[in-house]
């Protein structure tokens, strides 16, 4: 008996896709199959499909291959216990190729082809021996496609292309052997209508050129779509690659993939902790940046929880193994970045869109012009084929193919010099839909590095020689919070060196400064360890700075408590301005954090933001940004650190900070690559502007071949001057894109 109340689910890769119509077409036919539910990704060229019992995975393959397309399982996914993805075929390499190759073929067959002074005898002989390989070699990726299309029934910008640029090339073929264009001394001129006689002419640089800047256009877009796993990779190059494991009281060093849930292992000062776990002895400081963004690093201890990929910035550590491979929360991250990106849905391009109809009409009208002309004139033949090949031309898709390359080159080119990275195409219908703007805290709106923010001092101290005694005593020592300490301290003067130096284990540091005893540190071991009582104004400044997020230190020396010394991290300069031009784009901004909402509440008041979501941890950040969609927000998410690297992905549009995680910034759309936090609605403003060129590029590139169709089907139009409007209108479309180039930060 069938079970039908069990569901499954499987992740297919789909290869032999080469536009999202073709992820499309797959995705509804893996839909139409019972019990199935599938959403294709093209940027990651993955399928996730969900199943009940009466499918099996073959089923899924077998109806992805009767599609025109190829299907496979895909291999088991590196985990940090291998600390290796597999490999990826790079598709952009193979597109360079062609697309050199193709550039040094078809750039002398343009010259001799279109400037009459440069044909010498025979010249159309060394065009077609240069055109040959562009047209065979070069447009065989689309030759392929269009094959796999015509035998499904189905039609794309690849068929189009196909056939104009095969139609223009076997034309110019028949021309050269059986007409009198291939006899020594054969010229090429303009003329405003195709030669009386049939005289046919050669359009080998239509052949050659087409192809090109087809091949440009796949070029760049298989450069920006292979980041779309790139993410995936960083999150796992963080996992520790080795384990120091102790075994019969011996330390072995081990691979981390023969780590097991009990091993206890070892994790010296500088170290990477291997997997999840529990400390078992020992006492340090975790630096969670990596994954938390959180600049402040963790005191930990015996019963204390570690996470793997962590750095332990203290003392020695043993720590028990927990959780191993893919239950650890480094891999659990991992997921969740998948899982993002699987789940975004590409921006279909317009061009892809009408290509389903247009690319039909075109080939129907060039048909229906050659039999026309044969059955209603008396012309010659050659007339009626001239007439055909000319509709051919003027529909042949290169500013169709430029117009989104060009714009997006450009776009790109004037963001890198504004500290902007625009990913891809597929990222700027996104930017002007966005209405809600998700900004993580730390290192986004905060600096991320710990600062003195306040020095409070018993009545009758002086605040210098408080920081100049904490200061000596903090120099020793390597956590964050001293540093900070350390460096304003240098400042105001010269520090001294410390004598009988003591860092006890994360509850603070001791020694003696100028013959002076002194200690700095947590305010419950000054008052259990060395018995010390702090002024009541000095508390009252503690307790105040605590409500708002802020860490402070107590200093003490000669038996008494004398000072406070708050530490914070510190807003960014930039950061007010910035929030007030998100404001002006038409965004609402929210305050997300992981730290507490003290913190969180005072830094939003300073920028001027109402909306906070705080003490949230990594997986909850792209349960904020769901739940923002469910409400019905598009959300833009700005942040820099792995923890949320998820939500960057899961967001509408993705703006990661450049001085954070490679892992943020491969899961994002945008990078901000200073660091300025004004740069974000930069970056808004000229994604909208470019997705405005690109849009009016693809309107003006249609608008030509609506406008120039009719002509070459009356027979108005000569082939040859169909290819140099078509060239004209790909000029149109570059200048239209350098206009980019003038774009400016406010």
């Amino acid at each position: 008996m069938t079970t039908t109340g069990t569901t499954h689910e499987i992740e297919l890769v789909i290869g032999g896709m080469t536009c999202a119509s073709c992820a499309a077409r797959v995705e509804k036919k893996l839909n139409r199959m019972d019990g199935v539910t599938a959403t294709v990704n093209y940027a990651t060229e993955k399928a996730k499909v969900s199943y009940t019992d009466e499918v099996s995975p073959d089923d899924l393959v077998a109806t992805v291959e009767a599609t025109g397309y190829t299907a496979q399982l895909p291999e088991p996914p590196a985990t940090p216990d291998t600390g290796e993805a597999p490999p990826e075929p790079d598709e952009a390499t193979a597109w360079r190729q062609r697309l050199v190759v193709s550039a040094l073929l078809s750039a002398p067959v343009l010259l001799l082809s279109m400037i009459p002074a440069l044909q010498f005898d025979n010249w159309q002989w060394l065009c077609l021996t240069l055109a040959s390989p562009v047209v065979v070699w070069g447009a065989l990726p689309f030759h392929r496609a269009a094959w796999t299309n015509l035998r499904h029934g189905a039609a794309t910008m690849d068929t189009l292309i196909s056939v104009g640029v095969s139609a223009a090339y076997l034309w110019s073929v028949w021309a050269l052997f059986f007409t009198d264009a291939g006899m020594p001394g054969m010229t090429m001129t303009f003329d405003l209508f195709p030669s009386a006689d049939g005289a046919p002419d050669i359009y080998l640089e239509v052949a050659s050129v087409v192809t090109t800047f087809i091949i440009a256009g796949r070029y760049f877009e298989a450069r920006a779509k292979r980041s779309s796993g790139a993410a995936l990779r960083a999150l796992l190059d963080l996992g520790a690659k080795d384990a120091t494991v102790l075994r019969d009281g011996r330390e072995t060093q081990v691979p981390i993939g023969q780590l097991a849930v009990g091993d206890v292992f070892v994790v010296r000062p500088g170290e990477k902790i291997a997997t999840d776990g529990v400390v078992e002895s020992g006492t340090s400081a975790v630096d969670e940046s990596m994954l938390t963004g959180e600049s402040v690093p963790v005191e930990v201890g015996p019963g204390d929880r570690v996470v793997g990929a962590t750095v332990n910035a203290g003392g020695r550590l043993t720590v028990r193994a927990t959780r191993i491979g893919a239950d650890t929360q480094l891999a659990q991250m991992a997921r969740l970045v998948e899982e993002a990106q699987t789940g975004k849905a590409e921006v279909q391009r317009l061009a892809d869109r009408v290509s389903a109809v247009f690319v039909p009409i075109v080939i129907g009208l060039s048909l229906l012009t050659l039999a026309a002309w044969l059955l209603l004139t008396d012309d010659p033949v050659s007339a009626a084929f001239t007439a055909a090949v000319a509709v051919l031309i003027i529909a042949c898709p290169c500013a169709l193919g430029l117009a989104t390359p060009t714009a997006l080159l450009v776009g790109t080119g004037r963001g890198a010099q504004l500290g902007i990275i625009i990913k891809g195409p597929q990222i700027l219908e996104s930017t002007r839909r966005v209405d809600t703007v998700v900004l993580d805290k730390t290192g986004t709106v905060t600096t991320g590095r710990m600062t003195v923010a306040a020095v409070h001092v018993a009545p009758g101290e002086d605040t210098g020689e408080a920081l100049h005694v904490a200061g000596a005593l903090e120099h020793a020592s390597e956590h964050p919070i001293a540093r900070a300490i350390a460096e304003r301290a240098a400042d105001e003067r010269a520090l001294t060196e410390v004598e009988g130096f003591e860092n006890h284990g994360g509850r603070g540091v001791s020694g003696v400064v100028d013959g002076r005893a002194a200690v700095a540190g947590r305010l419950s071991w000054l008052r259990d360890e060395w018995s010390l009582t702090p002024p009541a104004a000095l508390v009252s400044a503690a307790e105040a700075a605590q409500s708002e997020g802020r860490t402070p230190i107590w200093v003490a020396w000669d038996g008494a408590v004398r000072a406070v010394i708050v530490v914070s991290d510190s807003v960014k300069d930039d950061a007010a301005d910035a929030v007030a031009e998100l404001r002006e784009l038409g965004l609402r901004p929210v305050l997300l954090t992981g730290d507490n909402r003290g913190a969180a509440e005072a830094v939003a008041e300073q920028v001027g933001i109402d909306e906070v979501v705080a003490e949230v941890m990594p997986a909850d950040k792209v349960d904020v940004v769901r739940r923002l969609q469910e409400e019905g927000r598009v959300v833009a998410m700005v942040g820099d650190g792995v923890n949320d690297a998820a939500a960057l992905a899961r967001a509408d549009l993705g703006l990661a900070m450049g001085p954070g995680t490679d892992v943020a910034i491969e899961a994002s759309d945008l990078t901000l690559v200073r660091g300025d936090l004004r740069a974000a609605p930069d970056a808004i403003r000229l994604s909208r502007a470019t997705l405005r060129t690109i849009k009016g590029n693809l309107f003006w590139a249609f608008a030509y071949n609506v406008a120039a169709l009719p002509l070459a089907a009356l027979g108005l139009l000569n082939p040859l001057l169909a290819g140099g409007a078509m060239a004209f209108s790909s000029v149109f479309v570059v200048s239209n894109s350098l206009r980019l180039r003038r774009f400016s930060p406010r």
